[in-house]
């Protein structure tokens, strides 16, 4: 019996194993002012994700992490499935507050000290930036999406979506320097099978695009940070 047991078990997992596939494929920058591009051909940041045509979303939500160190979100570009959380924990020795005011799900963590965190669960679809109230120069996005089927690109511009299920997708891609409608463009259809891996390559192009500034949660100008480390407006850690 518990040979049989054994033997039925390793079939199961054989079936499993054989019954998904990896969507893996390469993307390019182009026509880029940006100097990492340019120069040091650093593709990374690009989301990949797939949306079944045959099936519901399979969304399944985890939790993620944005932290706040030497003043910078890390990572910058977070993709995650409907239905997560993201915690912003603040390891620096100054006051944070995380917030987002653009399409998307508006947030705010309120301000809050070093050694703390806040979490902030996603609800629906969206490119969601996030900025900090304090310090103008912070920025992050994090891209929700109904699937649990997605990928960030690599520096290379590689990228591998794993065990994915046989049937027929929607591959879809957000580039924080690219416009909607070249982005839409590239969507396109795939078709998935247990046979072996899918294969795609992608080239954006970010001509077009135009940086715009933010303002703070109050919709107006930030005010000059106050010098010197480890201070917010004369309260030190």
């Amino acid at each position: 019996m518990t040979y049989h047991l054994r033997i039925s078990f390793s079939l199961l997992l054989l079936a499993v194993a054989a019954s998904s596939a990896d969507v893996s494929g390469t993307v390019e920058l182009a026509d880029s002012r940006d100097s990492n591009v340019r120069k040091k051909r650093n593709f990374s940041g690009v989301a990949i994700w797939l949306e079944s045509q045959n099936a519901p979303p399979a969304s399944k939500p985890g939790t993620f992490t944005i932290t706040q160190r030497g003043k910078r979100f890390s990572p910058h570009v977070t993709i995650v499935p409907t239905g997560s959380t993201v915690d912003f924990p603040n390891f620096d020795p100054i006051f944070h507050n995380a917030f987002s005011n653009f399409a998307g799900q508006p947030f705010d963590t309120g301000l809050y000290p070093p050694g703390t965190t806040r979490k902030v669960k996603f609800h629906r679809t969206g490119i969601v930036r996030v900025f900090c109230n304090i310090h103008s120069t912070m920025s992050a996005v994090i891209v929700v999406v109904n699937s649990s089927y997605a990928a960030l690109t690599e520096p290379s511009g590689a990228f591998r979506i794993k065990d994915v299920a046989p049937g027929e997708y929607t591959l879809k891609i957000w580039h924080e320097r690219a416009t909607e409608a070249s982005l839409e463009k590239l969507n396109r259809r795939i078709i998935v099978d247990a046979q072996g891996q899918t294969s795609v390559a992608l080239k954006i192009s970010e001509a077009g695009y135009l940086p715009v500034p933010h303002l703070n949660k109050h919709g107006v100008e930030y005010p000059p940070e106050p010098p010197g480390p480890g201070v917010y407006r004369g309260v030190s850690k």
